[in-house]
């Protein structure tokens, strides 16, 4: 799968993510494939992607195509762009929603985090959002990357990437569907 962090610290929001892709037994990885990014861009807004590799391409052609005004900086306004989303994943993606029959909502599929200069958030396959105050990881090396995470937050001369490139690095330690080299962004936050 993936490990992507979030990390909010002194005024920064930094995103990291591994950049390993496998198919089924098969890894990928970015010494073989050129467009390994799971991080794009959407503004001046970042978006880390789990779940199947296809999900950054159709991310990437939604945001560069929505029909509407995408605004992804408050958890209302994200739960609110991400339902828009979920109606294009089934008509223009072909998404097949269905994960568990118990589940009381069709499921997206993947998780996502997001950085911008309003702060870090979490977008969970049925579209629950969340903001983090510190720090967040999602994908298959979540629990290591959030335990690495914590022992070194409160270090200050640790900054926001630090963090969210030591999440990433625990992870590919230990985690089999991770692995290095990791991409990293940062951006200012805005007091609100």
């Amino acid at each position: 799968m993936t490990t992507v962090t979030v990390v909010r610290k002194d005024g920064v929001a930094a995103i990291a993510a591994d950049t390993l892709i496998k198919w089924g037994t098969a890894k990928e990885s970015a010494a073989y494939i050129r467009n390994h990014e799971k991080i794009l861009r959407v503004g001046e807004t970042f978006i880390a992607v789990t779940g199947y590799a296809t999900f950054r391409n159709i991310l990437q052609d939604y945001f560069e195509h929505a029909p509407e005004e995408i605004r992804l900086d408050t958890p209302a306004s994200i739960f609110r762009t991400w339902n828009r989303l979920h109606r294009f994943l089934k008509e223009r993606y072909y998404l097949m929603p269905e994960e568990d029959k118990e589940d009381a909502l069709e499921s997206s599929r993947m998780d996502c985090l997001i950085a911008n200069a309003y702060g870090i958030f979490g977008v969970a396959a049925h579209r629950t959002v969340q903001e983090f105050a510190r720090f967040y990881a999602y994908g298959s090396g979540a629990d290591y990357a959030l335990g690495a995470m914590y022992s070194v937050y409160d270090d200050p001369t640790r900054s926001a990437e630090d963090i969210a490139r030591h999440g990433v690095t625990a992870a590919s330690e230990f985690d089999d569907a991770t692995s290095l080299p990791l991409t990293a962004y940062t951006v200012k936050l805005i007091n609100r």
